[in-house]
């Protein structure tokens, strides 16, 4: 209860939910401060330094006075650059006028409910899913309704699931669509996307298309759907700049959509951030037009990685994998360990990273991080030397082991009992 001084959170506030990545990183960097030697596969930040275009740009704009605000939806350079960067990887003919420019991409998620959700309306989202999906649909005092990713669908979503929401949803107005899929790896193909196009082209129907990980996709090729003909008036597009150019920390990234979208989009971020730094964004601009290069060895670089780390997973008595078709996550189902030992996934985490071993811990993320659907997995990311990661799988299959050290965890962790 409050003190008679406090004034009440609002019920929004009071509920809403955080991204757990940040929460086990920060208990991980505490246990790193006490000398513990942490593998770090909890959190989805590049390993490698930010695209090398990016600081000199950056200090070039600044020694030039760009320290001032910029226009809301973003300098015309940069919103050019993202339009060609559309049209050369992906066929997306567009201009500057279909691109706003915001602070990553998760920004985009908020903006997108403002813009066309209301209270009460339906909006339907793919599970496991990216944690800030819910606050942001409660944030308008919408309903978020779930459709299960399944591993034996390659996590890919399924129209089904769609067409049941269309058909039975009171007020359906608004899909969800993360492509790759964090966390579980997965990828819409053209024909789920062709299919999903033509289920809501011409209805009142919007869809949000999450795409940070648009490079990084292993099978096929990646497909946005505003590609498809009549979507780029029902779809807004987001792209980051935080994972393809190692740039996270810049917060920078872009949304395309039809020119009356973006000028709502834009509308919207003069009155919640009113720009993003100009500088930050002659980075991107650099970043866009000389780093094509350096991001795509990267990319080379995350798949390696996570071929290599996928085969050491699977060579772990009670752990399968698959090899996901995008992102740069291992989504490894641990059900069997947690059945046989009692124990929820994000507890199968916890106390890799915490009581498996006194000098030595595993950071990752258990499945329900990202919903209930995840129960049973792990997430781990590749964010770290291809040396380390193989040193994180032999951990892992040695402290899966130690089922009494399981059980003593537990023990004191109650919360996490399956």
């Amino acid at each position: 209860m409050p003190s008679a001084s406090s004034v009440t959170f609002s019920r929004f506030a009071s509920g809403v939910t955080t991204e757990s990545a940040f929460d086990v990183l920060a208990v991980a960097k505490k246990l790193i401060s006490q000398g513990k030697d942490v593998f770090e596969l909890e959190i989805g930040d590049s390993p490698f330094p930010s695209s090398p275009s990016a600081i000199p740009a950056a200090k070039a704009a600044m020694d030039a006075g760009e320290c001032r605000y910029a226009p809301s939806a973003g300098l015309p350079e940069l919103r050019a650059a993202a339009a060609k960067y559309m049209a050369d990887e992906y066929g997306v003919q567009v201009t500057a006028e279909n691109v706003v420019v915001g602070p990553g991409a998760k920004n985009f998620e908020q903006l997108f409910m403002e813009c066309f959700v209301d209270p009460g309306d339906g909006v339907l989202v793919f599970t496991p899913h990216f944690p800030t999906y819910p606050p942001n649909i409660a944030r308008r005092g919408a309903r978020m309704v779930t459709a299960v990713l399944s591993e034996e669908n390659q996590f890919r979503p399924q129209m089904r699931d769609v067409k049941r929401f269309l058909a039975s949803d009171p007020s359906p107005k608004a899909i969800v669509l993360n492509t790759p899929n964090n966390p579980t790896g997965g990828v819409a193909t053209r024909d789920d996307l062709v299919a999903l196009a033509e289920l809501v082209r011409g209805r009142d129907i919007a869809i949000f298309s999450d795409e940070p990980y648009d490079r990084m996709v292993w099978t096929g090729k990646h497909e946005t759907p505003i590609a498809l003909p009549g979507m780029l008036d029902q779809c807004v597009s987001a792209y980051t700049m935080s994972k393809s150019y190692s740039m996270s920390g810049w917060r920078l990234g872009f949304a395309v959509s039809s020119q009356r979208n973006i000028q709502m989009l834009g509308k919207l971020t003069n009155t919640s951030i009113s720009c993003v730094s100009p500088f930050t964004q002659r980075a991107g601009i650099a970043v866009l037009e000389h780093d094509h290069d350096s991001r795509e060895n990267r990319m080379r670089q995350f798949h390696d990685r996570l071929v290599k780390l996928v085969e050491q997973l699977n060579a772990i008595d009670g752990v399968r994998c698959l090899m996901p078709a995008g992102a740069f996550y291992a989504f490894a189902n641990v059900s069997e360990i947690c059945r046989v030992n009692k124990i929820r996934s994000q507890g199968l985490a916890m106390y890799l990273l915490e009581e498996a071993d006194p000098k030595t811990g595993v950071a990752c993320l258990g499945g329900e991080c990202f919903g209930e659907a995840g129960q049973g997995f792990l997430r781990l990311s590749v964010a770290e030397p291809p040396d380390r990661l193989e040193s994180a799988a032999k951990f892992m299959q040695q402290a899966f082991a130690h089922g009494d050290r399981i059980a003593g965890y537990l023990a004191k962790n109650p919360q996490y009992r399956l």
